[in-house]
């Protein structure tokens, strides 16, 4: 299913801290990185806190810049972004800012938290999960029923933590403030957990007056048939990948890169690469690594198109290649469909096999762009 894009936001001290365990929130970042965050709250659907944030802090969450809200409305927008909190017991206090100030509120909470909160009369669209909170399934619903494409995470630690153990989050910006806390009872940024993000890639630093920021987006594949978010990028990827191989009538043009379980990227290749008319995506990736490479069976191929289970060109089609190289894990976008193949279906010969095959059909459209001359 289709999840938002999760940003995480968040300022820390050099030691590590979110706040100080004072009476007065600690501020941390300065005022033109303030500045900042009000711009990116402005460019989001959504903007979620936990429910110990908001009994922390008291915030009220808006997009302070008449100018940034004018220019939402102006593009046909709320003039607020959604506020979204969560909350297992559904103990609230009704007379936070953040249910009085801004647009449309949500809370996502347990049945039994449900019950808590409307008897309190929290002014919120409250909106159980079943027994057990569930952070997919709550970010599945912000997508297909609020229509939430970009969600903007700003605390605490314990939402950070979840999101990211869990391989849902999509970039991470976090700024480092010139002081020290130095108190362990204070708030962290991050709990212990088993992170699924990797080795996070650096994607900016940029000086803002006496902080720093730094823009980071997690690497690591997902596990089994559960997608992480490193999975939509990787995906995406093999997609733009597709679109550098030469036109043909008779192949469809692919992608693919080869992952591994770290986050680490070990090959990518795309359809008629260099000078092989014929060698598809997956075999031009395949023959960069050594067979032998001991990341191989823990590694994660993506590819725009499924492999293939048939070809004419060579002896051994894309699926067997991928078995041959011990990989367990195939990460798509389309199936292939029956223009040069019939019953193609390298999927049924990977799954026989063992290999986990997860479909991401949201990157269909992309995965059909280069070969939309093939399928008219």
């Amino acid at each position: 299913m289709p999840l938002p894009y999760v940003l995480l936001s968040a300022a820390v001290s050099l030691d590590g801290y979110l706040d100080d365990t004072g009476p007065e929130r600690l501020l941390l970042s300065s005022p033109a990185d303030f500045e900042r965050v009000d711009e990116v709250r402005a460019s989001v659907d959504a903007i979620l806190i936990g429910a110990g944030t908001i009994r922390a802090d008291n915030p009220r969450l808006l997009v302070n810049a008449p100018e940034r809200r004018a220019a939402r409305v102006a593009d046909s927008r709320p003039e607020y972004p959604v506020k979204v909190t969560v909350s297992g017991s559904g103990d609230l206090d009704p007379t936070a800012n953040f249910w009085h100030t801004g647009g449309e509120k949500i809370v996502y909470t347990t049945d039994e938290g449900a019950e808590r909160a409307r008897a309190l009369g929290i002014a919120a669209d409250v909106v159980p999960l079943g027994p057990d909170l569930d952070w997919r399934t709550l970010l599945e619903h912000l997508h297909d029923v609020r229509g939430v494409r970009r969600l903007m995470v700003e605390g605490g630690g314990t939402v950070h933590t979840q999101l990211l153990t869990q391989g849902l989050a999509d970039e991470l910006h976090l700024v480092l403030a010139p002081l020290f806390v130095g108190d362990p009872d204070a708030p962290r940024l991050f709990g212990p957990g088993a992170y699924q993000s990797g080795r996070l890639r650096l994607m900016e630093t940029r000086r803002i007056e006496d902080v720093v920021l730094m823009r980071y987006e997690p690497t690591a594949p997902g596990t089994g048939r559960v997608p992480s978010a490193a999975d939509r990028h990787w995906l995406a990827l093999t997609c733009e990948l597709a679109a550098h191989c030469p036109p043909s009538r008779t192949a469809f043009s692919v992608g693919a890169v080869v992952v591994a379980a770290d986050g680490t990227e070990l090959a990518r290749g795309y359809s008629r690469e260099g000078d092989d008319p014929v060698v598809h995506a997956e075999e031009a990736a395949l023959a960069k690594l050594a067979p032998t490479d001991p990341r191989l069976p823990s590694a994660t191929i993506y590819t725009s198109l499924e492999p293939c289970a048939h070809r004419a060109s060579r002896p051994t089609p894309c699926a067997r290649l991928i078995l041959d190289a011990g990989i367990h894990r195939v990460v798509t976008a389309w199936q292939e469909p029956d223009t040069f193949v019939p019953d193609a279906n390298g999927t049924s010969l990977l799954e026989t096999a063992g290999t986990t095959v997860l479909v991401l059909p949201e990157y269909e459209p992309q995965a059909k762009t280069p070969n939309h001359h093939l399928l008219t």
